[in-house]
């Protein structure tokens, strides 16, 4: 029950706005001085030798690694090429601009897999060309949010790389499973957009030609997509050969986005300086929740608190498919609030031995987790989508219209999120 108490403390503490690593670290030090006779300070004694743990995990330094080839190909002009030839290209159907965006959002997820980078990139270029074509507001911000999280699901993707490690399964078998997850969701969101824009052709109309013949458009986007399609198949690629591990072709996508920037004339001393001190800012944020996280399971387990979840969910509840449904209704209503970095590192491995005794495929429980968290970045009021976009783009689109665009793509991720679960072996296509 004291665990209970912890956890909802904590929630309190990141509505008040505490960063998130003190908020559960500084409840697992209150509640661990309140009751001194269960648990006392004298838990944290264990903490220095976790945090070696961690620092010595050798799949966690995938995670710069993968920041890092992200940032340098947000500041190669990639992006930009790939969004105009590809507007261009399917601009002339009705609603192509919006499923150019998604495309590219997926291409992005694939190679760069940077959330606010992808969100802020389109946001800038695509929203005021659709704007411009009077497509409606709402559809526009929407499209742009949820094409810019598809680096949640699609590999290589930090998400599965803190769940892989969280819940002790393969890196690179996530990635494998997460392939069909990832194209599913992107056709969803392609023809969701097409349904709307046939049946209300004013709120996505057609883009008017140039004249350009048509080979040349296609020809200029092939080109546009050629360079991050390589860099794909060298990271992904190597991964499910068996030649190198995640954390191994994380290195070759840096060495490859590096190339890229070279061969465009891009790379330079501010590139290098931008990326790095960037990668340090996030890498430091997600090891810092990852440490105040430790704290608070330490604490949080001293009072039996991950035996009273296993027990509410064997013996309470009873079921394999009540455990699934109340998790994911769980992760879904803490993505409202809390960031997928602290459910990842808190709520996950709670859950864990639990899924492990009804005999759940982790490999597939990670992906159904993986989906539901990437809700967590367009559900408002603290969706970090939606917060890039706004910050992106000022005055064009008002808050509430994006928060309206983007209930539909929510919908739809929870549409992909059941299929995934009614048919379980799909995600093995790729196998």
């Amino acid at each position: 029950m004291i665990g209970m108490l912890m956890f909802l403390t904590a929630l309190f503490f990141l509505l008040l706005g505490i960063p998130v690593a003190f908020a559960f670290g500084g409840v697992a030090i209150l509640f661990a001085l309140l009751f001194p006779w269960d648990v006392g300070l004298q838990v944290f004694e264990l903490l220095p030798f976790r945090i070696y743990g961690i620092m010595q995990n050798f799949t966690l330094m995938a995670v710069p690694l993968f920041i890092f080839m992200g940032l340098v190909l947000e500041k190669s002009k990639m992006a930009e090429e790939l969004l105009e030839s590809m507007a261009k290209l399917f601009g002339p159907v009705r609603g192509g601009l919006a499923i150019s965006t998604v495309l590219v959002g997926a291409v992005l997820a694939a190679s760069t897999g940077i959330v606010g980078a992808s969100v802020v990139m389109m946001g800038l270029i695509t929203l005021p060309i659709m704007l411009k074509h009077n497509y409606d507001p709402k559809l526009a911000s929407g499209t742009i949010v949820a094409s810019g999280t598809l680096g949640q699901i699609i590999p290589p993707s930090v998400v599965l790389i803190v769940l892989g490690d969280v819940m002790y399964v393969s890196v690179g078998d996530l990635f494998k499973a997460a392939i069909v997850p990832g194209i599913l969701l992107t056709i969803l969101y392609i023809l969701y957009i097409l349904i709307l824009a046939w049946l209300k052709p004013s709120v996505a109309p057609a883009m008017q030609s140039e004249h350009i013949p048509y080979g040349t458009l296609l020809l200029k986007a092939l080109k546009a997509i050629l360079p991050p399609l390589l860099l794909i198949i060298a990271v992904l690629g190597s991964i499910f050969v068996g030649i190198a591990s995640p954390t191994e072709s994380a290195a070759v996508g840096v060495i490859g986005a590096i190339i890229l920037s070279l061969l465009k004339q891009t790379f330079s001393y501010e590139t290098l300086r931008y990326a790095t001190i960037e990668t340090v800012k996030l890498s430091a944020m997600i090891f810092m929740i990852l440490i105040g996280a430790t704290a608070f399971s330490l604490v949080f387990n001293a009072f039996d608190g991950g035996d009273f979840v296993h027990q509410f969910f064997t013996e309470d509840l009873g079921g394999k498919w009540t455990f699934i449904i109340v998790t994911m209704i769980l992760i879904f209503i803490l993505g409202f609030f809390v960031d997928f970095i602290e459910i990842s590192f808190i709520v996950v491995p709670i859950l864990v031995p639990i899924a492990a005794s009804f005999g759940i495929d982790p490999i597939w429980f990670a992906v159904l987790i993986a989906m539901n968290l990437q809700a967590s970045f367009l559900t408002p009021p603290f969706g970090f989508a939606l917060f890039y976009l706004k910050g992106a783009v000022g005055d064009k689109v008002t808050t509430g219209q994006i928060y309206k665009g983007v209930i539909p793509f929510i919908l739809l991720q929870l549409t992909a999120l059941a299929i995934l679960m009614l048919w379980p072996k799909i995600i093995y296509l790729f196998d």
